[in-house]
């Protein structure tokens, strides 16, 4: 059987029968074992996801860079080039920088989880894995990044702007470069300045009710947050609460 004829064939009579293909959200597997990418890809046709494989990371930056997709599933051991590695190009360019990605891996190790969640990733998940639970994660991240933010009036208080318009920030007129997840969190942050948001609060509103992963991923963002912005106390830790935007006054010119 020709399964990339058999899907041409399905394009192509959902096409003449009238269906939207630009509403079909598409994912990137990138990953080299084929049976757990073929797996993975008949489950995620199956739940209406359009669905690309790369088997490196060479082929997988060249398909993004060409029409980046809804979300990226993204091994970390692949050859030649690593998923970590993989991440920090996607991070680092305003075409990519707020696409979804979910690492998988079979490393388990905490250290490689806070790396990869440092690299911009947006949720780390360790095989073997269940798929039910890969397509919920795939649909929650997809929930949390799709125009939640367009609507909301830009924040500006003379020293921080937000757009969510343009997903641009700056601070003391120096533009900051952050993911999707890094800007959702800051934004959460400014239209709460100066109170005090709890942990619990942080990670349902930013990450959402079905957040299967560790509760630490929102304190790497944090300390990402106060790297990128260079005001480590910009953003206060209040202990056994959680974090509060500090208000900044308008400097003089």
């Amino acid at each position: 059987m020709n399964i990339d004829g058999a899907r041409d064939k399905l394009q192509t009579f959902s096409m003449a029968i009238g269906v939207d293909d630009t509403r079909v959200r598409s994912v990137l597997i990138v990953e080299d074992d084929e049976d757990i990418a073929n797996s993975i890809r008949y489950n995620l046709e199956r739940e209406g996801f359009r669905v690309r494989v790369a088997t490196t990371g060479e082929d997988a930056l060249e398909l993004i860079f060409n029409g980046p997709p809804n979300l990226i599933l993204l091994d970390l051991n692949l050859p030649h080039m690593s998923g970590f590695e993989i991440c920090r190009r996607l991070r680092a360019e305003m075409q990519t920088a707020h696409v979804p990605i979910i690492m998988l891996t079979a490393r388990a190790d905490e250290t490689d989880k806070v790396l990869g969640l440092n690299m911009g990733a947006d949720d780390y998940i360790t095989k073997p894995f269940s798929m039910r639970e890969l397509v919920a994660r795939i649909n929650a991240a997809l929930r949390r990044t799709e125009g939640v933010e367009i609507e909301r009036p830009a924040f500006d208080n003379g020293v921080l702007r937000i757009d969510p318009s343009t997903f641009r920030v700056s601070y003391q007129n120096q533009d900051v470069r952050l993911t999707r997840k890094e800007f959702a969190l800051l934004s959460e942050l400014a239209r709460n300045q100066g109170r005090v948001l709890t942990r619990e609060v942080l990670l349902d509103r930013v990450w959402g009710m079905n957040y299967f992963g560790d509760s630490r991923t929102l304190d790497v963002h944090i300390r990402r947050l106060r790297q990128k912005l260079g005001d480590p106390a910009l953003i206060e830790t209040v202990t056994g609460v959680g974090y509060r935007l500090v208000a900044r006054e308008r400097q003089s010119t």
